[in-house]
């Protein structure tokens, strides 16, 4: 394989280290570009000796600094993921979205690289149609409490299909379904997290809704894996689902987790948030046709990895 420079926006967070960890594996430099509010210096610390690997601290809500550049690959994962998070500063996460793309697309243009914009699930909204196509073009409330993230995200996409059909850059479009596994940050308040954290602190799992809407649970390593297949690809620019298209039920992940913990923790029902889908599930044809893809991990080995990682950073008390 030709080695590469490459560049990971978010490259300190969950999935942007994981990214990271894999490009160096396969032999390329990496250059990790992160503003560390939702990202961790942990996350990276193992790399603080790796020669082929640089850390820059810096906002992608910002223009590149001066002579910032040279790379051959760009992935743009830079953006708060959870609702709490990206919900915290809604303008910040809208600009993070559309900045991020459009710097990460200006530099792509300058250095010739090839670049990919991480973007999500949530562009389907509280989908019509199940499961989701990257066809369909979604349910979404422009104007409600996840609009920030979910419309970010899709003019982030709007930006790379320009780049690409106007001034001939080589972007892919990646739509990312829900990914766990260790390094994720236990405070984000994602479900996974959410009921390991309970469940390790002997407290009641929270439920919103009546636990009956599913979401479809992607280890991280398959997720990385169908990263790197798409940005390895010839001519495949996406819109692509990457995912794990099992169905589970909230009540489902709940018990699932609380036999990977031991606990015999209670469950609590709450009311479900505003525009929280019912149903996510990603149909993958593309991603199988194309890039070859297919998740490996089981979501229990996958859980029961999350969970001895947990272990080591929650305080059970």
């Amino acid at each position: 394989m030709t080695s590469r420079r490459c560049l990971v926006t978010g490259g300190a967070g969950f999935v942007g280290s994981h990214l990271v960890d894999r490009l160096l594996a396969d032999g390329h430099r990496v250059v990790a570009l992160d503003n560390f509010v939702t990202g961790f210096r942990r996350n990276i610390g193992h790399l603080k000796d790796e020669s082929r690997f640089d850390l820059v601290e810096h906002d992608v809500t910002k223009p590149f600094p001066k002579g910032f550049g040279g790379f051959d690959w760009i992935f743009n994962l830079a953006c708060p993921a959870s609702p709490p998070a990206y919900q915290r500063d809604p303008v910040f996460t809208t600009l993070t979205c559309f900045h991020g793309a459009l710097f990460c697309l200006e530099l792509a243009e300058r250095d010739g690289a090839r670049m990919l914009q991480a973007s999500t699930s949530e562009v389907y909204g509280d989908p019509r149609v199940h499961p989701q196509p990257e066809t369909y073009r979604g349910f979404v409330n422009c104007v409600g409490p996840r609009a920030c993230y979910d419309e970010g995200k899709r003019v982030a996409e709007t930006l790379c299909a320009e780049f690409r059909q106007r001034r001939g850059v080589d972007a892919r479009i990646a739509r990312i379904f829900n990914t766990y596994g260790p390094r994720m940050d236990p405070g984000d308040g994602r479900v996974v997290s959410n009921f390991i954290v309970q469940a390790l602190q002997g407290l009641p799992l929270t439920v919103y809704g009546d636990g009956k809407q599913t979401r479809s649970f992607c280890y991280v390593s398959d997720l990385v894996d169908g990263l790197i297949r798409l940005m390895s690809h010839e001519d495949e620019h996406g819109p692509v689902n990457l995912g794990n298209d099992g169905e589970y039920t909230m009540l489902e992940l709940a018990e699932l987790i609380t036999e990977a913990t031991g606990s015999a923790a209670e469950l609590v029902f709450k009311e479900l948030p505003a525009d929280d889908p019912t149903r996510r599930r990603p149909d993958l044809t593309l991603a199988r046709d194309r890039l070859a893809y297919e998740p490996q991990v089981p979501l229990a080995d996958g859980l029961a990895q999350t969970v001895a990682h947990f272990r080591t950073i929650v305080d059970v008390g």
